[in-house]
């Protein structure tokens, strides 16, 4: 809807500048929108204008729709072999921004006073056996799910403190799911007697045949979390995951490792303009070596030497291998500044061009780390199963750990990564990457 609605102020701002020009764009309208169309949706991404979180507020929307709009239409501009000559009159080019921001903010405000009002949201039934799983589940429900409410549980025995209890002896399910329109199911059968388990598959059976949609307690976590369950990291682990059909598919490495390739090459040549800001902002602030080489887990496990900018001051580690923590005082006053930029990382396409590391993937840890985190944590081996990258879904979404349980939790968002590894997955990560580095939400 935003590229509609994007498209009626581009038709308002040709048909001025139509007036003004006499149809000089007529002969490439069509190209035209289709370039719009593609800097809008990629800059949109880059500045969380699908967040739905962000989505919903009114003045988020209204801060990245500025930005978004503003960056596209410079981006318009000035690609003059793509799209139409620069007009000649300065305020030509501040109704063209008007028309786009004006159209598509009408359009964002409609959204936020009905589909994103809890009005207009989804309702969902939640039936649910075990205690802590349903403590799990409502948690979630209330907390990481955008467009679902929940209309109920159906367990036998009520949670302590939550509304919603449908006892499942005496509650007739067809009635609530007609009169209130439910569309999806959310099962977990765990902690049923064997009696109410048998009645609850039957007419789940049937729900499914009505098309109504039935997830998993773990499918649905995992969908509104982007992250494997905690859950599912025990020793049948199996039943929940497995790897991306991706993992092995030929014409998708090769097109990746072309990209590694492509992106090493480019990275290495602005890597040479970097270096003599480096090397002033490390005399001033704290002398000593420009580059450092650390020793990383790599695919299968084997290692390599990771190189980065040095960050921090000389002998950070004169007593053994550190986790670094937020704050923390070895990192110096430019190594901050570097680490914020993700500017101490670029070295790190000369492993990238090598075949070492790839530009997305887990991030890799040292050997120390790793022998304490897998003996730890369950299943941590899992994440050497394919090439650590310089960026990943783990570092995007959950960017700082520095204690077992954040490691934990940075594991679940590789593991869902390596699940659902694809190159939309890749694209949504590289722009989201371009996020952190403008935001300054680098470690």
């Amino acid at each position: 809807m935003d590229i509609f609605f994007m498209f009626i102020g581009f038709a308002i701002c040709n048909l001025y500048l139509n007036f003004k020009y006499i149809n000089i764009l007529e002969t490439t309208i069509s190209k035209n929108r289709l370039v719009l169309m593609v800097y809008f949706l990629v800059i949109a991404q880059v500045f969380e204008m699908y967040n739905l979180a962000a989505s919903a507020s009114r003045f988020k929307t209204t801060r990245n729709l500025f930005v978004t709009t503003f960056v596209c239409v410079l981006l318009y501009l000035y690609t003059p072999i793509l799209t139409p000559v620069l007009p000649s009159n300065r305020i030509d080019i501040l109704i063209f921004f008007l028309c786009i921001f004006i159209s598509v903010f009408v359009w964002r405000n409609i959204y936020i006073f009905t589909v994103a009002n809890k009005k207009f949201y989804k309702y969902i039934l939640l039936i649910c056996g075990q205690e802590d799983i349903l403590k799990d589940l409502i948690y979630h429900v209330e907390h990481h799910s955008r467009d679902d409410a929940m209309y109920g549980y159906i367990t036998e025995k009520e949670l302590g403190g939550k509304k919603g209890f449908l006892d499942v002896k005496n509650t007739n399910i067809d009635e609530i799911i007609s009169k209130n329109k439910i569309k999806e199911i959310i099962v977990s059968t765990k902690g049923f007697s064997e009696e109410n388990t048998e009645l609850l598959n039957q007419k789940i059976v049937h729900y499914f045949e009505q098309g109504i949609n039935i997830l998993s307690y773990e499918d649905y976590i995992e969908r509104i979390t982007f992250c494997v369950p905690e859950k599912n990291l025990t020793k049948y682990f199996y039943r929940y995951f497995n790897f991306s059909e991706n993992h092995e598919n030929r014409l998708y490495l090769f097109f990746m490792r072309c990209l590694d390739v492509l992106a090493g090459i480019i990275g290495l040549f602005f890597m040479l303009f970097f270096i003599p800001i480096v090397l002033l902002g490390n005399l001033i602030w704290s002398r000593g070596s420009l580059f450092y080489k650390q020793e990383r887990v790599g695919a299968k496990g084997k290692p390599f030497w990771i190189i980065k900018f040095r960050s921090m001051v000389t002998l950070a580690e004169k007593n053994g291998a550190q986790w670094a923590i937020k704050n923390d005082a070895r990192i110096t006053p430019f190594g901050k500044f570097l680490r914020k930029m993700r500017i101490d990382e670029i070295p790190q396409f000369w492993n990238i061009l090598k075949g070492e590391m790839s530009m997305i993937g887990p991030r890799p840890e040292r050997p120390e780390f790793v022998d304490e985190l897998g003996k730890q944590i369950p299943l941590y081996g899992i994440r050497h199963v394919i090439k650590p990258g310089l960026t990943g879904w783990a570092q995007v979404m959950y960017p700082y750990a520095s204690t077992i349980e954040e490691q934990e939790k940075k594991l679940r968002y590789d593991l869902y990564y390596i699940k659902k590894r694809s190159l939309f997955l890749d694209f949504k990560i590289m722009i989201k990457t371009i996020h952190t580095v403008l935001y300054f939400k680098g470690q």
